[in-house]
């Protein structure tokens, strides 16, 4: 595969910077909020946080990405490409630097303002690298998500000790992830100044058909909603894990910082199943089956969580291996269930606002179930049920077969006499 005759013509000193950006973006589009779970107890202290508020603090960029990403080609669209990548990387060091003012409403605007800048950037790195590498699509997006979770790991297990230094506290260990945007900035800025903002226009009119694809909207099929709620379901999983995971140990009588390490445990041991699964799904038929394991195991991970609480890293483990293994699945699923790239980001934009609302809803609700019942038995009984669902989804939404190519068709009227 070869990168774009753009690519091919440009100095190796600007395709290597580039490469670096895309790199760098990747990595700002998770550790930003995920972050925020380890050190969540000293947070809720501070402010006298109920369960259920804990959990919205987490989910609130979640419903940033469900209400904003839909807006992100427009804006693209109007400012460029590069400018609109930019400006959403500034705003993302804004918002990370903002909820960490002691200031009363900063927490949660700098929250809001975090989740819209991620939204943002999630919908156009795609777009970079289509414009820019489009020989090397799968190869770099597959190098970005690897470089992200590493880096979330890493965090997760970073920021406990971070804001144990004398003088620190949660709010600089949280602030610090500013200067990964920042960076991100400087090394798009040159970009910037040569006035490369197409908005990638350029980059894809070659690809666009000669004529309107006409399809049948996914929101009207039972397919897309199929593929919809699986990919919601599975978010449950994951986001309720890297939210409550350190809270649940911590009855356990687990420590902070060993907890953050089981979370980038988590997070390292999805990453390698991911790895696996993209490697393996384009052998089978269908992916039912793949679907359907990812959902089992990510269900046995959170029923050891409440049956064997002692081999919690066990269940970490299991549960990481489950999730790691949906969301590629999930993703997959916008192209193989779809005959061409118009139909496949409709499913997309469908799957993925439905998605992360429904994602967003897990960790309110199960702060919600925690504070109705006053223990972990319920909140991971429904997260399990919830794993359940999205096995059953997976083995709807798996069978081999695709959204209709034309919309619905009215009957004709009679003809007149």
């Amino acid at each position: 595969m070869t990168v774009s005759n753009r690519a091919r013509s440009t100095p190796p000193v600007r395709v290597g910077l580039a490469l670096t950006g895309v790199l760098l973006i990747g990595i700002n589009l998770r550790v930003a909020f995920v972050s925020v779970g380890p050190l969540l107890a000293d947070i809720g202290r501070e402010f006298d946080f109920s369960s259920a508020q804990s959990g919205l603090l987490t989910g609130l960029p979640l419903v940033a990405f469900a209400l904003f990403s839909p807006l992100a080609p427009a804006i693209a669209l109007r400012t460029g490409l590069d400018r609109a990548l930019w400006l959403s990387l500034a705003l993302l060091a804004a918002g990370t630097v903002f909820r960490s003012m002691p200031v009363p409403t900063a927490l949660w605007t700098g929250t809001v303002l975090v989740g819209i800048a991620i939204a943002f950037l999630n919908v156009l790195l795609p777009s970079l690298i289509k414009r820019d590498f489009p020989g090397k699509v799968s190869q770099l997006t597959g190098l970005y998500i690897a470089a992200q979770s590493l880096v979330t790991a890493l965090g997760a297990a970073v920021v406990v000790p971070v804001s144990l230094i004398p003088g620190s506290g949660w709010r600089l260990a949280l602030g610090l992830w500013a200067g990964l945007a920042l960076i991100a900035m400087a090394i798009l800025l040159p970009g910037l100044k040569r006035g490369t903002n197409d908005g990638g226009a350029s980059g894809s009119a070659a690809n666009e058909p000669s004529a309107p694809v006409r399809f049948r909207s996914p929101w009207k099929t039972l397919l897309g909603w199929q593929v919809t709620l699986f990919m919601g379901f599975q978010s449950v999983g994951f986001f309720v894990v890297t939210t409550w995971l350190p809270s649940i140990e911590r009855d356990q009588g687990i420590s902070e910082t060993v907890s953050g390490l089981h979370v980038s445990a988590f997070l390292v041991v999805g990453t390698v199943s991911s790895l696996l699964t993209g490697a393996v799904l384009g052998r089978f038929a269908d992916q039912r089956l793949l679907g359907m394991v990812g959902s089992l195991l990510a269900m046995a991970g959170f029923l050891g969580l409440l049956t064997a609480p002692g081999l919690s890293l066990v269940w970490v483990v299991v549960s990481a291996s489950g999730c790691g293994s949906m969301i590629v699945t999930a993703l997959s699923l916008f192209s193989l269930r779809t005959t061409n790239h118009v139909q496949a980001a409709a499913l997309s934009g469908m799957a993925q606002s439905v998605g992360y609302a429904i994602g967003a809803a897990g960790p309110v609700l199960f702060g919600f179930l925690y504070d109705l019942t006053g223990d972990w038995t319920v909140p991971l009984a429904a997260s399990a049920g919830i794993m359940g669902l999205a096995c059953a989804m997976a083995f709807l939404a798996g069978r081999d077969r695709v959204l209709p190519e034309q919309p619905r068709q009215r009957p004709a009227a009679p003809a007149g006499p």
